[in-house]
């Protein structure tokens, strides 16, 4: 038990490292907040700082999802674990303590990111199969959207969970996914909202989804 409360709490101070804002601070000496919409993630940096720091800020965003459950399954020992258990339950609380950190970064005043990319990295180690049908499926999405986060965010809420029934895994790997893209989801509401509203045709809602998630919080 006590293994497992550390392996969530350094999964959560790792999510908490602000890599997108390191990052421009070496870069530029600036503060990412202070630019485009304060977003602290690569599509910010992307924007605001240029290509080869917004692709090194998502390489470490999506290491340190695959790092705090790598992490985790080393504290607590799988070795020596055959089937679901309270291990796996401190495993996955791992996974979404990391997304949570890095959304609400205790060292940026609990703001942060989208998570997206640290979801990615936890998903990779712990429901690889799921995840590549997940962005199999994102792909025809974004045809329809032409919004890579929607559609990302979308297929993670039911590519995932679903992939996960149809594989027969167990129900805790079902509600694991499922509440990691609710958190997701619901940190991007306000974004989507704030687009509705403001696009005055279909047409020019990804357009705009696309642009508020680059320049909102």
């Amino acid at each position: 038990m006590f293994n497992g409360f550390v392996a969530v709490i350094i999964a959560y101070l790792l999510g908490s490292i602000p890599s997108a804002y390191i990052v421009t601070r070496l870069k530029t000496g600036k503060d990412i907040r202070k630019l485009g919409g304060g977003n602290v993630g690569a599509l910010n940096v992307y924007n605001e700082v240029g290509k080869g720091a917004a692709v090194l800020v998502g390489i470490i965003d999506l290491g340190k999802g695959a790092a705090a459950v790598a992490i985790a399954y080393w504290i607590l020992d799988f070795s020596s674990v055959q089937q679901v258990s309270v291990s796996h339950i401190f495993v996955l609380a791992a996974g979404l303590a990391v997304v949570v950190g890095h959304i609400w970064s205790v060292f940026l005043k609990f703001t942060g990111g989208n998570g997206l990319a640290a979801t990615l990295g936890v998903l990779s180690v712990i429901m690889t199969k799921e995840l590549l049908i997940a962005l199999a499926v994102a792909i025809l999405l974004l045809v329809i959207t032409r919004n890579g986060i929607l559609s990302l965010n979308i297929s993670l809420l039911v590519s995932v969970p679903v992939s996960a029934w149809l594989l027969d895994k167990p129900l805790l790997f079902i509600l694991f996914p499922l509440l990691l893209a609710v958190i997701l989801v619901l940190h991007f509401l306000p974004t989507a909202r704030a687009a509705l509203v403001k696009a005055g045709s279909k047409e020019k809602l990804s357009a705009e989804l696309m642009r508020r998630t680059d320049t909102d919080k």
